[in-house]
């Protein structure tokens, strides 16, 4: 009898396995590739790259001790993330063993019906990408386990709440037509208005939340139909299933109030990240504060509030964990000086294209290089003031060469294990890497063509 032949998705290793082999080939690519470094100047208290300026130096070969020595290095660099994934896991332990976030969600699916099930993924999925579009990436870490309950409520997966919520930030961020670190960042460095061109901008936003909306709600209805076909069996749904019948839900005073606590939470939070430039450091300690507070509130006793945290903090563990992991990949390609060496390359490779083969290709280039600096504003800062002057070369606007890089940038994120952001996201939602990347490819491969589309169109009418 022949053997069955594996599908592609079957093949795809362990998450862990997955990255120790990405950081074992940038540990070999160190000895492949040539050193290099662009000069950099600092620029309203951030360095960035000066286009013109790389040279080959020394070879920086990260040797097989330093590799092991690059994972503390990795967590290191990650600490921020990885204690926002602990403070999030944390206030949503509280804020569910307070019951708020149960009877809130049962309440929401009762009084919209579950007859308008299919409705309201599409409309979550719109609500998660704008809070992607409006609010940012790592501060909506917090909302995901409300989206994971959500989805179990409405009788979908785990894996469907990842596509609602997970997936829906990411798009909304990636392609948002006013993200500050992406958009912003370039057209500070193209010398363009901040946020010019955004009702062009804002039409692929939409289309690809869109897109998203549909395949999400395709997905529910093929797990219906058939559960064993789902993506999510098997995964630890405790903690976000529902305890009581729908038509039972109602919220109770003191439900109210656990909830008014973390509504005014975000409220400060959202005022600090746009009013005192607050990050990961700040927010995690609002994430703290409010799951003190709704213990308190909740009437929970302090043995009650420190053994939840201790549970709390062992289901999103493995989460942290792959948070760091990934970081040391991007650790690894700055110890032997190789990611200015792939962005210079890559630069060079553009001026040989024709006009719309340089604009398909730039994007391309920054989907390689965000693999390696999946800060969006980090990556800007490095590959852009490169990448600009070559679109200059070549015929693109200015605008167009940004939005090759939002693209690149953006879209590439829903699969990138070395974004931290993701990686967290994805463990809050207990969804691992490899079941995730067979969900979510083709979603990421559909969206990637048609953004391209957007980008010919761009070229043709010499987008400005």
């Amino acid at each position: 009898m022949s053997e069955v032949r594996k599908r592609w998705y079957e093949k795809i290793p362990h998450p862990v396995s997955m990255l120790f082999g990405i950081i074992a080939f940038a540990t070999i690519l160190s000895y492949v590739l040539p050193a290099g470094l662009f000069e950099r100047e600092l620029v309203d208290g951030r360095m960035r790259v000066m286009s013109g300026t790389f040279a080959y130096t020394e070879q920086q070969p990260v040797s097989f001790l330093d590799m092991f020595v690059a994972l503390a290095k990795g967590f290191k660099t990650a600490s921020d993330i990885i204690w926002v994934v602990f403070a999030s896991g944390i206030m949503f332990g509280i804020l569910q063993k307070s019951r708020m976030v149960e009877n809130a969600v049962g309440t929401l699916v009762k009084t919209l019906g579950l007859e308008r099930k299919y409705m309201i993924v599409a409309v979550m999925t719109f609500v998660f990408g704008m809070l992607g579009v409006a609010v940012g990436y790592e501060n909506n870490i917090a909302m995901v386990p409300i989206g994971a309950m959500l989805s179990i409520a409405l009788g979908g997966d785990l894996i469907l709440a990842a596509g609602m919520c997970v997936a829906a930030i990411t798009v909304g961020f990636g392609l948002s037509p006013i993200n500050p670190y992406t958009v912003g960042t370039g057209h500070q460095i193209a010398e363009l208005p901040m946020f010019s061109g955004a009702p062009f901008r804002s039409v692929l936003c939409f289309c690809g939340l869109a897109l998203l909306a549909s395949f999400n709600v395709r997905y529910f209805k093929k797990i219906e139909k058939d559960p064993s076909s789902g993506l999510g069996v098997g995964l630890d749904e405790e903690g976000f299933t529902l305890s009581k019948k729908i038509e039972d839900y109602t919220m109770s005073g003191n439900n109210w109030l656990v909830a008014l606590i973390f509504m005014i939470g975000m409220v400060v939070m959202l005022y600090g990240i746009f009013v005192h430039h607050w990050y990961l450091q700040e927010i995690a300690a609002i994430f703290v504060m409010i799951a003190i507070a709704a213990g308190i509130a909740a009437r929970m006793s302090p043995r009650e509030i420190s053994e939840d945290v201790l549970n709390s903090i062992s289901v999103v563990a493995p989460g942290a964990f792959m948070v760091g992991f990934a970081t040391t990949i991007k650790v690894i390609l700055e110890m032997g000086q190789i990611s200015d060496t792939i962005a210079f390359n890559l630069s060079e490779m553009l001026t040989s294209l024709p006009l719309y083969g340089a604009a398909i290709v730039m994007s391309i280039a920054q989907c390689v290089m965000n693999l390696m600096i999946p800060s969006g504003s980090g990556q800007a800062l490095a590959t852009l003031p490169v990448m600009v002057p070559v679109g200059d070369l070549v015929g693109l606007t200015r605008q167009t060469t940004i939005l090759a890089f939002q693209i690149g940038d953006g879209v590439t994120n829903l699969i990138n294990p070395t974004l931290g952001g993701l990686i967290a996201m994805l463990s809050l939602c207990r969804v691992p890497f490899d079941r995730w990347l067979r969900f979510i490819a083709p979603l990421m491969l559909s969206i990637l063509v048609v953004s391209w589309v957007f980008l010919m169109v761009a070229v043709l009418i010499g987008y400005s």
